[in-house]
Protein backbone atom coordinates (compact mmCIF):
# COMPACT_ATOMS: atom_id res chain seq x y z
CA UNK A 1 0.00 0.00 0.00
CA UNK A 2 1.43 3.32 -1.03
CA UNK A 3 1.50 6.26 1.35
CA UNK A 4 -1.12 8.00 -0.81
CA UNK A 5 -3.43 5.02 -0.23
CA UNK A 6 -2.47 4.66 3.44
CA UNK A 7 -3.08 8.31 4.38
CA UNK A 8 -6.82 7.73 3.93
CA UNK A 9 -6.78 5.61 7.12
CA UNK A 10 -5.26 8.27 9.43
CA UNK A 11 -7.55 10.90 7.91
CA UNK A 12 -10.60 8.70 8.59
CA UNK A 13 -9.49 8.13 12.20
CA UNK A 14 -8.86 11.86 12.58
CA UNK A 15 -12.41 12.55 11.36
CA UNK A 16 -13.71 10.06 13.94
CA UNK A 17 -11.76 11.81 16.71
CA UNK A 18 -13.14 15.15 15.51
CA UNK A 19 -16.69 13.77 15.60
CA UNK A 20 -16.10 12.34 19.10
CA UNK A 21 -15.06 15.79 20.28
CA UNK A 22 -18.16 17.36 18.69
CA UNK A 23 -20.65 14.91 20.19
CA UNK A 24 -19.11 14.96 23.67
CA UNK A 25 -21.55 17.44 25.22
CA UNK A 26 -24.57 15.65 23.77
CA UNK A 27 -24.13 12.01 24.76
CA UNK A 28 -26.79 11.09 27.33
CA UNK A 29 -25.76 10.11 30.88
CA UNK A 30 -22.21 11.47 30.58
CA UNK A 31 -22.60 14.97 31.97
CA UNK A 32 -23.67 16.22 35.36
CA UNK A 33 -21.26 16.40 38.28
CA UNK A 34 -18.49 14.94 36.11
CA UNK A 35 -18.95 17.28 33.15
CA UNK A 36 -18.97 16.46 29.46
CA UNK A 37 -15.18 16.02 29.40
CA UNK A 38 -15.56 12.55 30.87
CA UNK A 39 -16.72 11.15 27.58
CA UNK A 40 -13.66 12.33 25.74
CA UNK A 41 -10.82 10.72 27.65
CA UNK A 42 -12.71 7.60 28.77
CA UNK A 43 -13.91 7.01 25.20
CA UNK A 44 -10.39 7.42 23.84
CA UNK A 45 -9.15 4.86 26.40
CA UNK A 46 -11.88 2.38 25.48
CA UNK A 47 -11.16 2.97 21.78
CA UNK A 48 -7.54 1.99 22.48
CA UNK A 49 -8.71 -1.01 24.53
CA UNK A 50 -10.56 -2.26 21.44
CA UNK A 51 -7.22 -2.38 19.61
CA UNK A 52 -5.36 -3.80 22.60
CA UNK A 53 -7.96 -6.59 22.78
CA UNK A 54 -7.38 -7.63 19.17
CA UNK A 55 -10.04 -5.62 17.31
CA UNK A 56 -12.93 -8.05 17.70
CA UNK A 57 -16.48 -7.64 18.96
CA UNK A 58 -15.86 -10.52 21.39
CA UNK A 59 -12.99 -8.62 22.98
CA UNK A 60 -15.06 -5.44 22.95
CA UNK A 61 -17.63 -7.26 25.07
CA UNK A 62 -14.86 -8.51 27.36
CA UNK A 63 -13.68 -4.92 27.67
CA UNK A 64 -17.13 -3.80 28.84
CA UNK A 65 -17.21 -6.73 31.28
CA UNK A 66 -13.78 -5.69 32.56
CA UNK A 67 -14.83 -2.06 33.03
CA UNK A 68 -17.86 -3.27 35.01
CA UNK A 69 -15.63 -5.61 37.02
CA UNK A 70 -13.14 -2.81 37.64
CA UNK A 71 -15.90 -0.54 38.90
CA UNK A 72 -17.23 -3.27 41.21
CA UNK A 73 -13.70 -3.97 42.47
CA UNK A 74 -13.18 -0.25 43.09
CA UNK A 75 -16.39 -0.02 45.09
CA UNK A 76 -15.28 -3.04 47.13
CA UNK A 77 -11.95 -1.30 47.81
CA UNK A 78 -13.71 1.91 48.88
CA UNK A 79 -16.10 0.05 51.15
CA UNK A 80 -13.45 -2.22 52.71
CA UNK A 81 -10.94 0.63 52.88
CA UNK A 82 -13.41 2.85 54.73
CA UNK A 83 -14.25 -0.01 57.09
CA UNK A 84 -10.63 -0.94 57.83
CA UNK A 85 -9.58 2.71 58.07
CA UNK A 86 -11.75 3.10 61.17
CA UNK A 87 -9.56 0.57 63.00
CA UNK A 88 -6.12 1.05 61.46
CA UNK A 89 -6.08 4.36 59.61
CA UNK A 90 -6.52 5.21 55.95
CA UNK A 91 -3.02 4.15 54.85
CA UNK A 92 -3.23 0.59 56.19
CA UNK A 93 -6.99 0.27 55.73
CA UNK A 94 -6.85 0.90 52.01
CA UNK A 95 -3.65 -1.10 51.52
CA UNK A 96 -5.32 -4.16 53.06
CA UNK A 97 -8.51 -3.55 51.06
CA UNK A 98 -6.49 -3.48 47.83
CA UNK A 99 -4.67 -6.68 48.84
CA UNK A 100 -7.97 -8.47 49.42
CA UNK A 101 -9.77 -7.24 46.28
CA UNK A 102 -6.90 -7.80 43.85
CA UNK A 103 -6.99 -11.57 44.51
CA UNK A 104 -10.45 -12.13 42.95
CA UNK A 105 -9.72 -9.57 40.21
CA UNK A 106 -6.66 -11.46 39.02
CA UNK A 107 -8.50 -14.76 39.50
CA UNK A 108 -11.04 -13.55 36.91
CA UNK A 109 -8.35 -14.50 34.39
CA UNK A 110 -9.70 -18.05 34.75
CA UNK A 111 -13.31 -17.08 33.93
CA UNK A 112 -14.18 -16.93 30.23
CA UNK A 113 -15.77 -13.59 29.38
CA UNK A 114 -14.13 -11.87 32.35
CA UNK A 115 -10.55 -12.78 31.52
CA UNK A 116 -9.39 -9.54 29.85
CA UNK A 117 -7.72 -8.23 33.00
CA UNK A 118 -6.24 -5.02 31.48
CA UNK A 119 -9.79 -3.71 31.06
CA UNK A 120 -10.45 -4.33 34.77
CA UNK A 121 -7.47 -2.14 35.63
CA UNK A 122 -8.43 0.61 33.18
CA UNK A 123 -12.05 0.54 34.38
CA UNK A 124 -10.93 0.68 38.01
CA UNK A 125 -8.39 3.43 37.28
CA UNK A 126 -11.01 5.65 35.66
CA UNK A 127 -13.41 5.05 38.53
CA UNK A 128 -10.76 5.82 41.16
CA UNK A 129 -9.68 8.95 39.27
CA UNK A 130 -13.15 10.45 39.29
CA UNK A 131 -14.00 9.40 42.83
CA UNK A 132 -10.72 10.96 43.99
CA UNK A 133 -11.11 14.05 41.82
CA UNK A 134 -14.53 14.76 43.29
CA UNK A 135 -13.36 14.03 46.83
CA UNK A 136 -15.82 15.20 49.45
CA UNK A 137 -18.38 16.18 46.81
CA UNK A 138 -19.09 12.53 46.13
CA UNK A 139 -19.63 10.30 49.15
CA UNK A 140 -18.96 6.58 49.15
CA UNK A 141 -22.63 5.71 48.74
CA UNK A 142 -24.66 3.91 46.12
CA UNK A 143 -25.67 7.26 44.62
CA UNK A 144 -22.08 8.50 44.62
CA UNK A 145 -20.85 5.35 42.93
CA UNK A 146 -23.66 5.49 40.36
CA UNK A 147 -22.76 9.08 39.55
CA UNK A 148 -19.38 7.89 38.31
CA UNK A 149 -20.15 4.36 37.09
CA UNK A 150 -22.96 5.15 34.63
CA UNK A 151 -21.13 7.87 32.69
CA UNK A 152 -17.95 5.79 32.70
CA UNK A 153 -19.73 2.81 31.17
CA UNK A 154 -21.55 4.94 28.58
CA UNK A 155 -18.25 6.54 27.57
CA UNK A 156 -16.66 3.07 27.40
CA UNK A 157 -19.35 1.86 25.00
CA UNK A 158 -18.97 4.98 22.85
CA UNK A 159 -15.21 4.37 22.62
CA UNK A 160 -15.69 0.72 21.73
CA UNK A 161 -18.13 1.69 18.98
CA UNK A 162 -15.54 4.08 17.57
CA UNK A 163 -12.96 1.26 17.70
CA UNK A 164 -15.33 -1.07 15.87
CA UNK A 165 -16.00 1.56 13.18
CA UNK A 166 -12.26 2.15 12.77
CA UNK A 167 -11.52 -1.54 12.27
CA UNK A 168 -14.52 -2.09 9.99
CA UNK A 169 -13.56 0.86 7.79
CA UNK A 170 -9.91 -0.13 7.60
CA UNK A 171 -10.69 -3.77 6.82
CA UNK A 172 -13.09 -2.86 4.02
CA UNK A 173 -10.79 -0.19 2.65
CA UNK A 174 -7.79 -2.53 2.54
CA UNK A 175 -9.92 -5.26 0.93
CA UNK A 176 -11.01 -2.76 -1.75
CA UNK A 177 -7.38 -1.92 -2.47
CA UNK A 178 -6.26 -5.56 -2.70
CA UNK A 179 -5.76 -6.84 -6.23
CA UNK A 180 -8.49 -9.17 -7.39
CA UNK A 181 -7.54 -12.80 -8.10
CA UNK A 182 -8.05 -12.16 -11.83
CA UNK A 183 -5.56 -9.28 -11.73
CA UNK A 184 -2.90 -11.33 -9.97
CA UNK A 185 -3.17 -14.21 -12.49
CA UNK A 186 -2.47 -11.97 -15.49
Amino acid sequence: MSFAQFIVIPIFISIQAFVLMLITPYVPFTTGVLGAGLLTWVSFQAWAMYFLGGCTVKMGLKTIAGYIGGIIASIAIFELGDLFAQAMGVYWGYAIAVFIVVIPVISAEKIPGLDFIPSWFIGAGVFFAFMSLLGEQLPHTLEGYRTVAVPELVACVVGLIFGYVTVTFRTRYEEALAPSPVDSES
